[in-house]
């Protein structure tokens, strides 16, 4: 990781993308102070003025920052894992502009009194804060939904699993949400039951739990009849995760914005050993053939964003015995390096199609702008897709979760830098 807080930095040649309309073009761009200053010609001549030499950085991408549409801090001030200090780092560290946190905590946030304190307009990382659906995310009241929007949810979400239809109908006739997203995990913990991994010959002969295809299909095919007889709700689907989800979505009448973890697309349940982070997660991993629909749902645009959907643990969490402990993985600086070598090298994916997927699509669930480059500003991040790392739990990218799979494996993609780092 290079910092540039105080000095002038002129990349020529450097490969750029400006934003979601634009096309990867090589050319030149001058920083000063991690603010853009020009690009091109009026950059060329800027440096030259300044006698700041060019840095060739002709395989390395500027581009705009990432966004992660839905991940989880229960206590951002005090938690002994993972705080909303440490996750700012984190993700600036990792190339993230935005990130909108689950209002599951140990102060649900279901109240307007319980968004005011992570709320920092000024911040240059983007805090977006779900809204709860229910009250206490227990599915069973709703909570107070306009003053929720009005006081700066962005929109409302539930816990990881679907409420009643009972409570989205009354929810959604009543409509106090406006054109704020809904977001909703097409999950039925009572069909999940005990299981860990996703129901497969080999699951079974492994002789892990199996989760059951069902409990993903059946609330999925809920949510897409509701949405159909609610045309009006803004709904967004949360984490799908099967080969049968994704075809559900191809023919669903009407297109609904829907999320992918990073995780699900990069790993199965035949490539991690059972006693290695990231086998229990949320939703449970799927096999090969998951992974691959899920793939091709997002390259087709059955899948709108990639989330990050951290859900950090600490060390006495993750040494737990599978069965015991709690699900879900961490590590934003994970996720770029993970997708470049698994869509861009191995599936040969154009650039512009991943920032679509892990920055211009998530922004879109978000019901936000997109990021982009311009002049004056600090929102870009500069990513090496040579450059070789060993990920370990407790480097410099790491504060303090401990479930941030492939320790010590050689990485290949770092980023270099971002304009939001501080």
């Amino acid at each position: 990781m290079v910092h540039f807080e105080s000095m002038t930095l002129f990349l020529s040649p450097v490969q750029i993308l400006l934003g979601p309309e634009h096309s990867v073009s090589e050319g030149c761009v001058l920083i000063k102070g991690r603010y853009i200053k020009a690009f091109g010609e009026k950059a060329r001549h800027l440096a030259k003025e300044l006698g700041i030499k060019a840095i060739n950085a002709k395989n390395k991408i500027i581009a705009p920052c990432l966004v992660d549409p839905h991940s989880t801090l229960e206590d951002p001030f005090n938690s002994s894992c993972q705080t909303l200090v440490s996750l700012k780092k984190e993700a600036a560290m990792a190339g993230y502009g935005q990130i909108a946190i689950l209002p599951k905590s140990s102060s649900w946030r279901d109240k307007p009194e319980h968004l005011f304190a992570l709320s920092n307009p000024k911040d240059n990382m983007i805090i977006h804060l779900w809204g709860s659906f229910s009250i206490e995310g227990k599915g069973e009241e709703l909570a107070p939904h306009n003053d929720l929007i009005h006081s700066g949810a962005i929109g409302l979400a539930e816990d990881d699993s679907i409420p009643s239809t009972e409570l989205l109908k009354k929810g959604f006739t009543l409509g106090e949400m406006g054109n704020a997203p809904i977001l909703i995990a097409p999950k039925d913990k009572t069909i999940q039951g005990t299981g860990i991994v996703r129901e497969s010959v080999e699951v079974l002969r492994a002789g892990c739990p199996p989760d059951p295809l069902a409990s993903e299909v059946l609330p999925l095919s809920v949510l897409i009849a509701l949405q159909n007889q609610h045309p009006e709700i803004n709904m967004r689907l949360m984490n799908i995760s099967t080969a049968e989800g994704v075809t559900m979505l191809a023919k669903s009448d009407k297109k609904i914005l829907t999320s992918a973890s990073w995780w699900h697309l990069v790993a199965d349940s035949s490539s991690i050993n059972p006693s290695e982070i990231g086998l229990y997660v949320t939703p449970s991993l799927g096999n090969y053939r998951d992974r691959e629909a899920l793939i091709n749902g997002l390259r087709e645009g059955l899948i709108t964003a990639v989330a990050v959907h951290s859900i950090p643990l600490d060390q006495a969490e993750t040494i737990k015995p599978i069965s015991q402990r709690l699900p879900g993985v961490s590590g934003h600086q994970l996720v770029l390096p993970a997708l470049w070598e698994a869509l861009i090298v191995q599936r040969k994916w154009s650039v512009e199609n991943l920032w679509k997927a892990i920055s211009f699509g998530p922004s879109k669930m978000l019901n936000q702008p997109p990021e982009r480059l311009k002049e004056g500003s600090n929102r870009w991040v500069l990513f090496n897709p040579d450059k070789k790392w060993i990920q370990k739990i407790d480097s410099k990218y790491s504060i303090s979760s401990s479930n941030q799979p492939w320790s010590g494996r050689e990485m290949t993609g770092m980023v270099e830098d971002c304009g939001l780092i501080q």
